[in-house]
């Protein structure tokens, strides 16, 4: 089976900074990756690499920002009141979940004084062309309900 919308793909993947080669994330040593493609559950990059692939090929792809993680947005960089974040320690590179104008989105602190905190709700890897190597495993048809959820259930078609 080709993997197309409307299916369930399991990969193992490396993602590296196209750069230097280091390696950002990779489920070697854990558990593969399983999304359903066509729902936006990875890259645009990627998904779209993987489009017309089967079970037991390779593919090494190049994903530049605009189709990975996105562009860096300055923007999306600002100093805030201390007082608006909780008691207690908080540090450069901490993360928290805050709501934006578009929901729920995780920000990292990246900069603080006495005063102010400095967020940056870029996704860290917003900005940076990524190498991504990946073994496809698997690819089966998804079923309604995944369909509808849009993303892939545990063995049996249920959430685990």
């Amino acid at each position: 089976m080709q993997i197309a919308d409307s299916t369930v793909v399991t990969i193992d993947y490396t993602i590296m900074h196209a750069e230097d080669g280091e390696e950002l994330d990779t489920s070697r040593g854990g558990e593969p990756l399983s999304y359903l493609h066509g729902a936006g559950n990875i890259i645009r990059g990627l998904e779209r690499a993987l489009a017309g692939r089967s079970a037991g090929e390779d593919v090494t792809v190049t994903i530049p920002p605009e189709d990975g993680y996105g562009l860096r947005d300055e923007d999306l960089v600002q100093a805030l009141p201390r007082r608006n974040f909780p008691a207690g320690d908080i540090e450069v590179g901490s993360m928290f979940r805050a709501e934006g104008p578009d929901g729920s989105q995780i920000v990292t602190v990246v900069a603080l004084d006495a005063d102010s905190v400095t967020i940056d709700a870029n996704h860290p890897l917003a900005g940076f062309t990524l190498n991504v190597r990946v073994s496809i495993r698997d690819v089966r048809a998804a079923t309604d309900e995944e369909c509808r959820h849009g993303h892939p259930h545990g063995s049996g078609g249920a959430h685990d």
